[in-house]
């Protein structure tokens, strides 16, 4: 099965669905509601990262809870989307960019679903490659950057973009760590479409605010729409992939 977990802009996915059944999932780490749409004829399991009404803000979200419940439901294959600020002039608003590399500054959020035990992931292609070389042909993207994960709620300051720049990011965002890392550790394929919704503090000449992050999101809705579904028709849900075997020789 197909998991989608949206952020801005993709609550309106199940517009092209033919069936919707809504599912209360219960996990180890909390309830998750997940809606099992029928689209193109496939199964897809969508997850509102935020929550109706986006209610849940960043560092809050139940990251264990969500990937747990999308494993639980079947899921094998992950698109994500994330609105993030630019720091790379090459990807400027309104561009869509699959990334290929994280740096995580997040602070205070459970990463591993392993407490009990020693489990080391390999991240070395942090995101499915399989799943990028399907995003490549859905539509208008930017191929590989690297994703850096605050903590948020705030945004960041012109000195953390600067320094992160100079480690090498190109986007930066609050919602893909641990996200991606979970996905891994639960043997699912995960990638991520990320919306840039503006320049980053410091490059950006005016004041940044949500405001102008939902009017982007709510510019690319339709776009962004149409490569997810394009990627439901394209992407082959029954192929294997190396991210399902992520555990063999992880563990301790």
């Amino acid at each position: 099965m197909i998991g989608i977990i949206g952020g801005s802009g993709v609550y309106e996915i199940t517009q092209k669905a033919d069936g919707c059944e809504t599912q209360t999932v219960k996990t180890d780490y909390g309830e998750v509601e997940v809606s099992i749409l029928d689209i193109f004829s496939k199964k897809v399991a969508f997850i509102p990262r935020h929550a109706s009404g986006h209610s849940i803000p960043p560092h809050k979200i139940n990251f264990r809870a969500n990937i747990d419940a999308l494993k639980a439901v079947g899921v094998d294959k992950i698109i994500a989307t994330n609105s993030v600020g630019s720091m790379n002039e090459n990807m400027p608003p309104g561009s869509f960019v699959i990334p290929d590399d994280f740096l995580d500054f997040s602070q205070n959020r459970a990463k591993t679903f392993f407490e009990d035990k020693v489990v080391h992931i390999d991240v070395t292609e942090a995101y499915c490659p399989s799943l990028r070389d399907v995003l490549a042909e859905c539509g208008d993207v930017i191929l590989g950057g690297t994703y850096v994960c605050t903590e948020g709620p705030r945004f960041e300051t012109p000195a953390e973009i600067k320094m992160f720049r100079m480690l090498g990011g190109d986007l930066v965002g609050m919602t893909g760590l641990p996200e991606v890392t979970l996905a891994r550790e639960r043997e699912i394929c995960y990638n991520s479409i990320c919306i840039v919704s503006n320049y980053a503090s410091g490059i950006s000449e005016q004041e940044l605010t949500i405001d102008e992050v939902f009017e982007m999101v709510a510019k690319k809705e339709v776009e962004l729409l149409e490569i997810i579904y394009n990627f439901i028709k394209k992407v082959d849900d029954s192929s294997d992939c190396t991210c399902h075997h992520a555990l063999d020789g992880a563990e301790v």
